[in-house]
């Protein structure tokens, strides 16, 4: 391999897709993987911290015995990765919308692709996040499946922990039809996708804004903020993330109706 090699072009419905693979010089030939969306940087291989903060963050949180992870964005597969890496975790759906990204991970052309593809418990599917959450009728008394190919089937389920990393921030979209998610009313229905005391973690390149937390100490019990610092050996820089977690109140199985806290 050279000292650059573009590994992958496509042109997708948000614009040009590059994956590329490079040696930086001036991090002793450190090989980076980066990712490029409509002329836009989108991701690297070098720079993940807050990615895997997002999934551990939300695990360390959630206090079910056996977690049944949903992922909004497969990238380069860091948060997938981490959920996996959790003992409690026994099945993760990653929603993906550009089926090429997910091509990447079974081509095997990206670092991590083998950790998620080999793994039974790891489901890729190439379908839209927001369209899956904002669809009605949960069914909490469903049991996990094992492999999940359809909008339908993820969309009826109820997962323990759902992680997004999709847009840049709530304030800076990859698309514009993904602002409904996040008003209140959106993140309102996405609780219907999760179980009694589950855990909603969002990832956010900038600090969030208070109607953004408005609307989750709407439909959640509880909401934190932590900041994920990190070193940008790239551009020689310290820098800083933000994950946001909310949580919903567990439900006594006493109560009529009423769910275990832990499955």
């Amino acid at each position: 391999m050279g000292a650059f090699e573009e590994l992958d072009y496509a042109m997708t419905s948000m614009g040009e897709l590059i994956l590329r693979r490079r040696e930086v010089l001036s991090l002793d030939r450190a090989e980076v993987y980066e990712v490029k969306l409509a002329g836009q940087f989108l991701m690297s291989s070098l720079v993940h911290d807050a990615e895997i903060a997002l999934a551990t963050r939300a695990l360390s949180v959630v206090n079910h015995r056996s977690c049944a992870v949903l992922v909004g964005g497969l990238g380069l597969g860091y948060t997938a990765k981490a959920a996996l890496d959790c003992a409690r975790v026994e099945s993760v759906t990653v929603i993906e919308c550009l089926d090429r990204i997910i091509d990447w991970h079974r081509r095997g052309l990206v670092p991590l692709a083998g950790a998620l593809t080999d793994d039974p418990r790891c489901s890729l599917v190439h379908g839209d996040f927001f369209a899956v959450v904002g669809s009605p009728g949960a069914l909490p008394d469903q049991p996990a499946k094992r492999r999940v190919a359809t909008h339908e089937e993820i969309g009826s389920r109820c997962f323990d922990v759902i992680l997004l990393d999709i847009d840049h921030s709530p304030q800076c979209l990859l698309h514009p039809a993904h602002a409904a998610f996040y008003t209140p009313e959106g993140l309102r229905r996405l609780t219907d996708h999760l179980h009694p005391g589950g855990v909603f973690a969002l990832w956010s390149a900038d600090p969030p804004q208070p109607s953004l937390l408005d609307g989750l100490q709407q439909a959640f019990a509880g909401v934190n903020v932590f900041e994920s610092a990190f070193r940008n050996p790239l551009l020689n820089v310290d820098d800083v993330n933000y994950i946001i977690t909310a949580q919903l109140a567990p439900v006594s199985p006493d109560l009529p109706g009423g769910v275990p806290r832990q499955k």
